[in-house]
């Protein structure tokens, strides 16, 4: 599968990081739709079923928490990673109990993200690689 058949979904309530992110990574392939909270991201999530969903820990309403538990409530959690501008670990350790399978701190490295969602998005993780 290509990666323009590739969904990633970006939720973050920062309008200018959503416009970075779906620059960036239409530019490197990806078919990207974005959310600007938590509940528009759950329902843009049923409707395109990405295979990597980009998300805020902190946004208003529900927080990037709340919402990767509903997201597992309908097995939509599978690949998350998170991204906070905190390096809050509690919050990072639940976020991982809860399926997030990574996570990078704002402000982040371009070239890092994207191969983070390129190591992700194709299922290969250094656990993968380590047990080959």
């Amino acid at each position: 599968m290509g990666k323009s058949q590739q969904v990633v979904l970006v939720i973050d309530d920062q309008p200018g990081i959503r416009r970075l992110l779906i620059e960036v990574l239409s530019e490197e392939g990806y078919c990207v739709y974005d959310a600007a909270n938590g509940y528009d991201g759950i329902q843009k999530a049923k409707e395109t079923q990405p295979g990597l969903i980009l998300m805020d820990m902190k946004m208003p309403g529900i927080d990037g928490i709340e919402t990767l538990r509903e997201l597992k409530r309908f097995n939509m959690g599978n690949r998350v990673i998170m991204m906070t501008a905190y390096s809050e670990l509690d919050l990072v350790n639940e976020a991982k109990e809860l399926g997030a399978v990574d996570y990078i701190t704002k402000p982040f490295d371009i070239i890092s993200l994207c191969q983070l969602v390129e190591r992700h998005i194709t299922g290969t993780n250094l656990q993968d690689l380590l047990i080959s």
